[in-house]
């Protein structure tokens, strides 16, 4: 099922969507449905998408995302292709949904870039799981866009400003449960800027799968009931372009995952 988390006045639900309309339940927070004892309670209420505000996902603790995990991307822009996943946090407070804008000052970046992304959001507390088990652990899916502040990246010589500034994490539009995807490694991945096809790649070119990924991580991190994991983007990124192309003001930018929708997103150079 897909489940979207909206406000409508000054409430804010969770629901279940279905062809525009929304089934109202009796949470109000995605991670009271990774409860273990969580039961989706119908209030009876229906909601028309037009009508509402999508409001990110959720809320996440933590968000640990994967750089250089598509060959085909690492290459574009002559990076080496990591060894074992290459592990950068995002802060939370770069978390945006679907519809709200992109920002950023032009005094502090000019190279603004997009990268399409598939999330694993994980639905409880993981500690050194094996591969095998590891898709046992996720709630569920969503679409991310890992904005990226090029000259920053080079200039800082790490991620955090580049990838953690405040919009720079558009999540949504909604949550594809982990039964609505049994195999993540099998999703097509679409984004365009201004109308125009970027990247065009498919999950099975993760170098390290999303059971990699969650055994890799909690290893190292315990992974708990709405933490994030940002999997790496496809070809296709502005630097890679010829001339490299960057984000502007007014700027649009969609990532279609199939199973999911799309997450649009406007920009806005202050």
């Amino acid at each position: 099922m897909k489940l979207l988390r909206y406000a409508l006045g000054d409430s804010e639900h969770i629901g279940i969507l279905n062809a525009g309309e929304i089934m109202r339940l009796g949470v109000t927070s995605m991670t009271e449905l990774m409860a273990e004892d969580a039961a989706f309670v119908d209030t009876g209420i229906i909601d028309t998408l037009a009508d509402v505000r999508i409001l990110p996902p959720l809320s996440p603790g933590k968000i640990l995302a994967i750089g250089r995990n598509y060959a085909e991307h690492a290459r574009e822009l002559d990076n080496e292709i990591p060894p074992e996943p290459l592990v950068f946090a995002v802060l939370p407070s770069a978390v945006i949904g679907q519809g709200d804008t992109i920002e950023w000052e032009s005094a502090i970046t000019q190279q603004v870039d997009w990268e399409g992304e598939l999330a694993v959001i994980i639905g409880a507390e993981a500690r050194k799981v094996s591969e095998a088990d590891a898709l046992d652990f996720v709630f569920g899916y969503t679409i991310a866009n890992d904005v990226s502040a090029r000259d920053l990246q080079t200039r800082d010589k790490q991620w955090t400003r580049a990838k953690g500034m405040d919009t720079f994490c558009p999540l949504g539009p909604c949550v594809a449960t982990a039964n609505d995807i049994p195999d993540p490694q099998a999703l097509q991945i679409i984004t365009t800027v201004n109308g125009e096809e970027k990247q065009d790649g498919s999950t099975a070119d993760m170098i390290f799968s999303v059971r990699r990924l969650i055994a890799h991580l909690s290893r190292a991190f315990t992974l708990n009931p709405g933490d994030i994991i940002l999997t790496g983007t496809p070809s296709g990124v502005g630097k890679a372009q010829k001339p490299p192309q960057f984000l502007s003001a007014g700027s649009h930018v969609s990532i279609r995952i199939e199973g999911i929708g799309t997450l649009t997103n406007h920009c806005r150079e202050m």
